[in-house]
């Protein structure tokens, strides 16, 4: 059931199905550690921001590419079983995208992604005008500039992995959102109109043309892992910021949205309704 004030939602991006292992501590360069596992499971910036929507309790919808193979179907699978509409997802000839995770006691991670039919995503739509559009840098860069150039209504930008971004998306972007180290390496970012930069335990901040206006802190919890917080995180503050809320409110939301997540195992974790996070 759709929360109240809640927009729709179409999530653009990556489906991935990721290989995980647990470690005492991340290797160094050159370095061999002994692991746990490895367990598969479902991943993807795209589709963990898609379900952790949906599971928040918008009406949500996805356009992606998976291959034809036991994984995308598998991917497809479970993401209509968190409530996603998948028949926007195509299957290509390249393989299922996969992501090889190593993850440490603390929770922190080290991730590797081998795109495949990712890179087969399109930017296009059509879009309705009330529907929010969310998109990563998973999918290719002509991609995203199609995006820009096609929605219609509410578009956010999660500027990750880390890449450089054309002035034009950054001018149409309603919203953009990075980690410290996407906001470092991308220094275009800060001329954005909305910039959202997440600090992982400490919360997050919300820049407006340039100038910083608000923090959150982050709750404190019992991490197990961080693999997907970020994304959970991401289609948070995308609802939120489109539904109105108000800066302070739907940032908290959104740190604590990010904070939840971190307690469970696995990329796209359960949750609540946005509104519980208030």
């Amino acid at each position: 059931m759709t929360s109240r004030g809640l927009g729709p939602l179409c999530v653009v991006g990556s489906i991935n199905v990721d290989i995980s292992v647990t470690v005492s501590e991340l290797p160094l360069p050159g370095e061999t550690v002994r692991g746990r596992g490895p367990i598969r499971g479902a991943g993807g910036k795209g589709a963990n921001q898609a379900a952790a929507a949906a599971r928040l309790g918008a009406a949500v919808r996805m356009l992606g590419a998976v291959g034809d193979d036991a994984d995308g179907q598998a991917m497809v699978e479970n993401l209509r079983r968190a409530g996603v509409d998948t028949s926007g997802i195509r299957v290509v000839a390249e393989p299922t995208g996969t992501a090889l995770i190593t993850v440490d006691a603390a929770g922190e991670n080290t991730i590797v992604v081998c795109a495949g039919a990712n890179d087969a995503v399109e930017g296009a739509g059509p879009f309705a005008p009330d529907e929010a559009v969310l998109a990563q840098l998973e999918i290719p860069p002509h991609a995203i500039e199609a995006l820009a150039a096609s929605v219609p209504g509410f578009f956010a930008l999660n500027a990750a992995p880390a890449r450089a971004v054309p002035a034009s998306v950054l001018r149409r972007a309603d919203l953009v959102i990075v980690n410290d180290a996407e906001f470092a390496a991308l220094p275009a970012v800060s001329a954005a109109r909305l910039v959202v930069v997440t600090h992982g335990a400490r919360g997050a901040s919300l820049w407006r043309d340039g100038e910083r206006v608000l923090t959150a802190p982050s709750p404190v919890v019992d991490a197990v892992n961080a693999v997907g917080a970020g994304d959970a995180f991401s289609a948070a503050i995308t609802l939120a910021v489109h539904a109105g809320w108000p800066d302070e409110v739907a940032l908290a939301a959104a740190c604590a949205v990010g904070a939840d997540a971190v307690t469970h195992v696995g990329a796209q974790p359960p949750l609540r309704s946005l509104a519980e996070y208030r």
